[in-house]
């Protein structure tokens, strides 16, 4: 049962703990390389990155351009793609909620995101998802 207003949980005999705590706790039994299934038992993809969660996350910066005179180091820093890689406000939701990164050969791009409140559960060896891999979002 939720509390109104609290941002709060609250269930009969349990402890009271922030929303988004259990989707923290997920996310922290998940590690690189487990399998990804969707609810319908379909493979998505193995697991490449899992980042916690940061509430405090609202923006994401773009990357300084290059200036073509610079160093070859500087160029390829420059080249390196900042994780997520999609929309700014979609980037914005996944860092401060949580999520996977999943290599899988289901999307051109090759990989797909995954928000902590879209995986249902996590077992030793797999992460089953609560949405079909149509909802998850490409990687650009």
């Amino acid at each position: 049962m939720e509390q109104q207003g609290s941002g709060q949980r609250a269930d009969a005999g349990h402890r009271t703990e922030p929303r988004g705590a259990g989707q923290q706790a997920v996310l922290s039994r998940v590690t690189t390389g487990m399998r990804v299934v969707d609810p319908g038992g379909v493979e998505v993809g193995v697991v490449d990155l899992v980042q916690r969660g940061d509430p405090n996350a609202v923006t994401v910066q773009a990357a300084p351009t290059a200036d073509p005179g610079g160093s070859l180091d500087e160029l390829i820093e420059s080249a390196a793609v900042e994780e997520p890689d999609v929309p700014a406000d979609l980037a914005a939701r996944l860092l401060r909620s949580g999520y996977l990164k999943v290599s899988t050969d289901l999307v051109p791009a090759g990989a797909v995101y995954v928000l902590a409140e879209q995986i249902d559960t996590v077992t030793d060896e797999r992460v089953r998802l609560g949405v079909p891999v149509a909802d998850l979002h490409p990687e650009e």
